[in-house]
């Protein structure tokens, strides 16, 4: 009878691979199920707008994507520390090549290709599709949404706060940003002195204010509410206060305040300068007295307005 080259008592090698497989494969599931519906649901910037949610639904598809990455070599890691770790008295070197080697390098190299791949074509998706939406992309955006006309709007930043002009109510000019719900609004952002950033926060809206620039940024309110709006550009001394509060209220409620602060800021429109998509400070006289006089104190294309003393 022909001897065995293995030991009656010698265990047999189990299948590392299988193993790694099996820890990876659940723990990845059970990752992607709490990142997609527990976690992901509290994303930022949340679900206020079109352009909000479409930049949470993109946090949420990387997470989801790169968990099974990170559990992979999580897994790989642990696995190796606690079964590959070397014992007392191994002294013996490991194997100078590990089976299957070549074939998991394809394996990995073809897996992370479809996923670059996928995460392009996932990209230009939703950059095409929510057309420019949250995105300030000059004065002419490649995209612009459907669904109508938008609700044009006109941000003017200034040292150191942001007022909003309504064209298509007279052209009057405000302090307080209100958005009709359900309906796509477009935002024209300029500045009357220094580079600002117009940061609407839970809108998913950020677009740059340039002076003697317009650029635009779409969006659509999808439910109401209230939310932040803060410069996201370090424009001087008292850029840590240049912020205030917006709020998304129903269609008869926005056309109500809309009418009736057209009414109450008739005079202050008529001494403002004439609607324009941007503004020049050094092409209209006496601009700071007129927003001082408004009281819109904003410096008014000057470094000072009268509500900031000239020293911090």
């Amino acid at each position: 009878m022909a001897e065995s080259n293995v030991s009656p008592g010698a265990a047999r090698e189990p299948r590392h691979g299988v193993r790694i497989a099996s820890i990876w494969f659940v723990l990845s599931v059970i990752a992607d199920l709490l990142i997609w519906f527990v976690w992901g649901p509290h994303f930022p910037p949340g679900n206020m707008t079109s352009s909000a949610a479409s930049q949470q639904l993109d946090f949420k598809v990387l997470a989801v994507v790169a968990a099974p990455v990170m559990m992979l070599i999580y897994v790989f890691f642990l696995y190796a520390l606690v079964v590959w770790r070397q014992r007392d008295g191994d002294e013996e070197d490991g194997p100078g090549e590990l089976p299957g080697a070549a074939r998991a390098q394809k394996v990995w190299v073809s897996v992370t290709l479809m996923l670059v791949l996928g995460l392009f074509g996932f990209g230009t998706y939703q950059l095409v599709v929510p057309a420019g939406a949250g995105a300030g992309e000059g004065a002419n955006p490649v995209w612009k949404p459907g669904g109508g006309k938008p609700l044009q709007i006109q941000v003017i930043g200034q040292q150191w706060l942001f007022t909003y002009r309504y064209p298509s109510y007279g052209g009057f000019e405000t302090r307080q940003l209100v958005l009709p719900d359900n309906q796509p609004v477009q935002f024209d952002v300029t500045s009357l002195d220094v580079i600002h950033s117009f940061w609407a926060i839970q809108l998913g809206v950020k677009a740059d204010a340039v002076p003697s620039v317009n650029n635009v940024a779409y969006t659509i309110p999808r439910r109401t509410g209230t939310f932040t709006v803060r410069c996201a550009e370090l424009c001087g001394i008292w850029h840590g206060a240049m912020y205030n509060y917006g709020r998304i209220v129903p269609v008869a409620a926005f056309q109500s305040w809309a009418q009736r602060t057209e009414a109450q800021s008739a005079a202050l429109t008529k001494i403002l300068p004439p609607f324009s998509l941007s503004y020049s400070p050094n092409e209209i006289s006496d601009l700071a007295k007129v927003y001082t006089d408004g009281g819109l104190t904003g410096a008014g294309g000057q470094y000072y307005g009268s509500s900031f003393p000239a020293q911090p």
